[in-house]
């Protein structure tokens, strides 16, 4: 693929609006043990990601984060990295 391919940046941005969803859902509207589960298998799927990839996705999802006009979106993709244990540390 190319820096241009517009289908990384629309798979991560629904990856993180995925578990966005599933981070606010209530108890009435999504079992919360599915919820971890879920969200669970998104983070060790994106752990297992070769190093190179990995990286490509963390710029990608830092290019969303400040193109983001929402402010709670651009906040989440910003510690999605952290949440789901991509670095080690939640940059300031």
């Amino acid at each position: 693929m190319t820096a241009m391919d517009p289908l990384v940046p629309a798979l991560a941005g629904l990856v993180v609006d995925v578990v966005w969803f599933l981070d606010s859902c209530e108890d009435d509207e999504v079992d919360p043990d599915a919820a971890v589960k879920m969200m669970e298998s998104v983070g060790w799927t994106l752990l297992r990601l070769p190093p190179d990839q990995r990286d490509r996705f963390l710029r990608v999802l830092a290019d969303l984060a400040e193109a983001e006009p929402d402010p709670a979106r651009r906040e989440f993709l910003e510690s999605f990295p952290f949440a789901c244990g991509l670095v080690e540390e939640e940059e300031a």
